[in-house]
C-alpha cells in the first residue's frame, strides 16, 4: 500500500477533526476522497504530508512515516487554497519548484516545456502568475504538483475555477498518470467528475472513513431503474417490492396526449429482472413508456451515507 493509516487521529483541545481514520490507498490507482465540508479530510491531507502530527494512530506514505524526506521527494501536491507568487512567470514558477526537488538546470528546460504544453498553458509560459485567472492559475499549480514525476500526487479540488473543457483535461491528466503507474490521491466536490475517473473511493464523516471501495462495492451491485409509465396504480406500485425499493416517485403529464405518466425510481439488486418487471407492469395494465437501468449515481450514494445516523464520538 502506498498509503496504509491505521486510527489516525487528530484532535485540537476538544475538538476531534480526525477521529479514528484507517486508509488504504493501493499503487497506480485513483482513490477519490470524499466528505461534507468538516469532515477531516483536508487534516487527514496534511498528516500524511508531514504538515501537521497526528494525535494518536499510524499511518505510512510510501513505506515511510509522514514527511519523510526520502518519500516526500517523491510525493506531489495540489492545495485547494494555494497562493502562488503574482510576479513569478509560469516557467520561473516551475523552475523554482524545480529546484527545490533538486532538478538539474538541463532537467528543469526539458520538462517545464512539456508541463506546461500538457495543462494548456503552452502558450503563455512567460506570462506572470497574476496576470493568469483562477483556472489558468489551477493548471499551473496541477503542472507544479507533478514537475518532480511523482509516486503519489495529491489533488485537493483540482479541477475548481475550471471550465467544463479545463475539467475533462485535468481528467485526460488524471487518466495518463494512472497508465504510467503513478497513484492519485483525489479529494473533490465534483462527485460527477470522481465518478468517472476514480477506481476507489472513500467516504469520511466524522473523522471516519464510513465507507470505502468501488463503486459497485459501494452499492452492493445494486442498479437504479427510472421507469416511466401511464396507468400506474398504487397496487402495481406496491407490487414492484418483490424486486427492489422505490427511492423516487413523481408524476408528470409529459406526452402531450393527456396521459398522466409517473416516473419511479427503482433500486434492484438484480439487473436481470428486468423483463420481468416490463412483463408485470404491461400485464397488470400500465403503459409502458421507458424502463433505463442506471448505476446508483455516487452522489445519491453520498447523500445516503450523509444522512445515515453515526454513533458518537
Amino acid at each position: 500500500m502506498l498509503i496504509d493509516t491505521t486510527a489516525l487521529r487528530k484532535q485540537y483541545g476538544p475538538l476531534v477533526a480526525v477521529a479514528s481514520l484507517d486508509l488504504h490507498v493501493a499503487a497506480g490507482e485513483v482513490f477519490g476522497f470524499l466528505g461534507p465540508n468538516g469532515a477531516g479530510k483536508t487534516t487527514t491531507v496534511k498528516m500524511l504530508l508531514g504538515l501537521v502530527y497526528p494525535t494518536g494512530g499510524e499511518a505510512r506514505v510510501l513505506g515511510q512515516r509522514p514527511g519523510n524526506p526520502v518519500a516526500m521527494a517523491r510525493v506531489g501536491f495540489l492545495p485547494e487554497h494555494f497562493c502562488f507568487p503574482a510576479w513569478l512567470t509560469a516557467w520561473d514558477f516551475l523552475d523554482m519548484h524545480g529546484r527545490l526537488y533538486g532538478l538539474s538546470r538541463a532537467e528543469r528546460r526539458k520538462r517545464i516545456p512539456r508541463l506546461l504544453e500538457r495543462v494548456g498553458l503552452g502558450d503563455r509560459m512567460r506570462s506572470r502568475l497574476g496576470e493568469f485567472s483562477k483556472g489558468m492559475q489551477q493548471r499551473a499549480g496541477l503542472a507544479q504538483a507533478i514537475m518532480n514525476d511523482p509516486a503519489l500526487v495529491f489533488l485537493d479540488e483540482p479541477t475548481s475555477g475550471l471550465d467544463p473543457v479545463g475539467r475533462r483535461e485535468v481528467r485526460d491528466i488524471i487518466h495518463d498518470l494512472r497508465a504510467q503507474g503513478v497513484t492519485v490521491f483525489l479529494n473533490s466536490h465534483f462527485l460527477s467528475e470522481v465518478e468517472v475517473t476514480c477506481d476507489r473511493v472513500a467516504i469520511v464523516k466524522r473523522g471516519r472513513v464510513v465507507r470505502a471501495g468501488t463503486l459497485d462495492e459501494l452499492t452492493g451491485g445494486a442498479t437504479e431503474v427510472e421507469i416511466r409509465a401511464g396507468g400506474l396504480t398504487a397496487e402495481l406500485v406496491a407490487g414492484l417490492a418483490r424486486w427492489g425499493r422505490v427511492v423516487d416517485s413523481r408524476g408528470t403529464a409529459e406526452n402531450g396526449q393527456g396521459d398522466d405518466i409517473t416516473r419511479l425510481m427503482l433500486t434492484v439488486d438484480q439487473p436481470d429482472a428486468l423483463p420481468a418487471i416490463a412483463d408485470y407492469l404491461v400485464t397488470g395494465g400500465a403503459r409502458l413508456y421507458a424502463l433505463a437501468p442506471q448505476r446508483l449515481p455516487l452522489e445519491e450514494l453520498f447523500m445516503r451515507v450523509m444522512r445515515e445516523e453515526e454513533p458518537a464520538l
